[in-house]
């Protein structure tokens, strides 16, 4: 990463999202983090000032599943590496060894105010694989950009892995099947636990596996199980399988969760819902309503918004969230869908998803309202430094010619 910045950026509407809005307030970042925000802050000397009257200002936005580098644009089957379909139950790969950090999306999530992204294999497999939380922009290579190296493991019910699987004529290609790949996985991974905790007892040797041990991790809650949906009755066999292992279910998509939205809002378990600017392209999708969203978060169940880049352009997240608001989503609760929810039910939030001193300094100004479609965002900095800003008629992303010198 770049060496961490100190910025001051006063006069501002700021909204830190974690607690009320402050008018006239002032945001302190100091070697890369927030070290102070409200009205009384003293901006040490030397400390680079942004007058930002008239201007809100708020923490980047997260997106909760994108396929940013791993799905790029304009580069066809060349640039997806997605999904590893060759077999059902790929919880070993990594979506970090596939990003490309030089994919437009990129770009694009900093001219829509994406500070974070947590990238995700594809939903071709009941089981798809490591996800990773990064920064969307500011290091020489990926690594540099990692905010959590696993947050996840991606899983898939419904018709996708159908698709997949029983065009191959092999299992599974029903829904029964899809369920029995992710239930004998996991039953194979308690008993890999168990054998492996013996062996470390008696201290003997004792042969690793990589998909194996990623799914230990999920059983001992340190990874989430992102769990691609759409339909009420997968959503019912997510929470079916949840409960039989124990591990901490957090539903993607969540098409019909508005139907068990009560069971959900009872077991606290999150939606990262969308994306929302999509036709009903498939069956599981014939009942899609942006409405739905404001059906879930009413019945208290808390909510994210995803594009699933490339589905959706991620610069449109906010966008998204604007026609979520005009279709019964409290604007607040937008808000909250952006940042701190994902921070929070990924565990990201000792990083990133508020303006909250100690927290990383990604932190974007807008023109205005950010939910209203003619606000912009006009300037946007990554642990301080800044990496977009919006000139006159074009925005300009800095790029790492810029930010990196290659003098020996």
């Amino acid at each position: 990463m770049t060496q961490n910045a100190s910025i001051a950026i006063v006069n501002a509407y700021v909204v830190p999202v974690a607690g009320d809005p402050i008018d006239g307030g002032t945001v302190l970042v100091e070697n890369g983090k927030i070290s102070a925000v409200g009205l009384d802050v003293t901006v040490p000397d030397g400390v680079r000032t942004i007058d930002a009257a008239g201007k809100w200002v708020l923490p980047g936005f997260i997106e909760s599943h994108g396929h940013v580098g791993i799905h790029e644009e304009a580069n066809g089957p060349a640039g997806d590496d997605t999904n590893e379909m060759t077999t059902p139950n790929t919880a070993a790969v990594r979506a970090i060894d596939a990003i490309n950090i030089d994919d437009e999306g990129f770009r694009d999530a900093l001219s829509g105010g994406v500070t974070s992204i947590v990238v995700k294999p594809g939903s071709g497999n009941p089981i798809g694989g490591q996800t990773v939380a990064i920064k969307s922009w500011g290091g020489r290579t990926i690594d540099e950009q990692v905010i959590r190296e696993a947050v996840s493991v991606k899983s898939a019910l419904g018709e996708n892995p159908k698709r997949v699987y029983g065009a191959k004529n092999v299992t599974p290609s029903t829904r029964l099947g899809v369920a029995m790949i992710i239930r004998e996985a996991f039953v194979e991974a308690q008993n890999y636990r168990a054998q492996r905790d013996d062996a470390q007892k008696e201290g003997k040797p004792f042969a690793r596996d990589l998909g194996k041990e990623t799914l230990v991790r999920v059983l001992d809650g340190e990874l989430a199980w992102d769990q691609h949906t759409h339909r009420h009755d997968d959503i019912a066999t997510a929470i079916r399988l949840a409960d039989e292992f124990g591990y901490r279910l957090v539903i993607n998509h969540g098409t019909e969760g508005h139907k068990l939205a009560d069971v959900l809002a009872e077991r606290d378990i999150p939606v990262i819902f969308g994306p929302l600017f999509t036709a009903r392209s498939k069956v599981e999708l014939k009942d899609r309503a942006i409405a739905n969203l404001g059906k879930l978060a009413a019945a208290g169940v808390r909510v994210a918004i995803t594009t699933d880049h490339p589905v959706v352009p991620i610069n449109f997240l906010v966008h998204q969230a604007s026609l979520a608001v005009k279709e019964g989503l409290p604007r607040d609760t937008a808000i909250e869908a952006l940042t701190v929810n994902p921070a929070s039910f990924l565990k990201l939030d000792e990083r990133v998803g508020s303006l909250t001193p100690g927290l990383d300094g990604d932190v974007v100004i807008w023109s205005g309202d950010p939910l209203d479609v003619n606000s912009r965002a006009e300037v946007v900095f990554i642990d301080g430094s800044e990496v977009y800003r919006w000139e006159g008629d074009h925005g300009h992303v800095v790029e790492r010619s810029e930010r990196f010198s290659t003098a020996g």
